[in-house]
């Protein structure tokens, strides 16, 4: 189990590591192109859920590999659990409000994706917490 917790926390880190750089250093008007839902959240909000994402990213790796301060990796990982509750939200209710079926299909697709993340980072969390902890 510690082997597919590895490999989940792995998986992790790149996804948020890459969407956090992405947010962090692309503008808004080219992010609104793949995240539709930038379009009424301030800059300076994408930027810090950016930062927060980048953040999770190296907590969930390097603590371990360091071996300092292990009890960074589950809180990392329990942190993205409630950023992938907010951005299934985000895609709920963004939603409602697109006019077309193919707008309304892609906000259904990135809640699906939140959901299956969020299903990781909280196997992470649970074992790195519980039997499986550093």
């Amino acid at each position: 189990m510690n082997l597919v917790l590895w490999i989940i926390q792995i998986l992790l880190a790149a996804v948020f590591a890459g969407a956090g750089f992405a947010k962090l250093t692309q503008p808004k008007d080219k992010l609104r192109e793949l995240m539709r839902w930038v379009d009424p959240v301030p800059p300076t909000q994408v930027k810090a859920l950016g930062a927060v994402e980048l953040l999770a990213a190296v907590g969930l790796v390097l603590p371990p590999l360091a071996d300092i301060a292990t009890v960074l990796t589950p809180l990392a990982a329990a942190g993205l659990v409630i950023v992938m509750i907010g951005g299934i939200s985000v895609h709920l209710r963004d939603r409602k409000q697109r006019d077309t079926a193919a707008e309304r299909r892609t906000e259904i697709q990135g809640a699906i994706t939140c959901a299956v993340l969020l299903v990781l980072a909280a196997v992470v969390a649970w074992g790195r917490f519980g039997p499986y902890s550093f």
